[in-house]
């Protein structure tokens, strides 16, 4: 493994190119470039949610992404952009996640691991409540193109 990690981008521009506003807060002490451009997958993931834009969650992912939601294990991006487009017009209407990173490992020039705390807000919800808290594990991969997308993302829930 190289000790030098190569860009991954500029968050501030990958955002942007997805109409996703800013929110330098939401990196909290992971403030290096490639770490913001990292965790911009997760911010942008997070406005999927907002808009309920199954379209925009499950392009995030490599086209063999996979996602454990729940009891489900989705194995594509097409599987993923069904499940979520499902949820959006059910269970997940209306509803929005939040969270933060906690953990930010480059394991490789091209992939990295972080590590989430939040939770899903149902709709009307102002904040997750301590049964919806989750952490959840994201392995992020670097496309030829350069582009940060997700290649596994699974959660637990937090139990006090």
């Amino acid at each position: 493994m190289s000790t030098a990690v190569p860009t991954w981008g500029n968050a501030s521009e990958l955002l942007a190119a997805d109409g996703v506003e800013e929110d330098h807060s939401y990196y909290r002490e992971f403030t290096r470039e490639d770490e913001k451009a990292v965790l911009s997958v997760a911010v942008r993931i997070q406005a999927a949610w907002a808009a309920n834009d199954a379209d925009a969650f499950a392009d995030l992912f490599a086209g063999n992404g996979s996602l454990l939601m729940q009891d489900e294990q989705l194995t594509s991006r097409e599987q993923i952009r069904s499940f979520m487009a499902a949820g959006f017009a059910g269970p997940y209407k209306g509803a929005r996640v939040s969270g933060g990173p906690i953990l930010v490992t480059f394991l490789s020039d091209d992939a990295a691991m972080v590590i989430t705390e939040g939770g899903i807000i149902p709709a009307g919800g102002t904040a997750v409540s301590p049964e919806r808290e989750i952490r959840a594990m994201w392995v992020i991969v670097r496309e030829a193109d350069g582009t940060p997308r997700l290649l596994s993302h699974q959660s637990s829930p937090v139990k006090g």
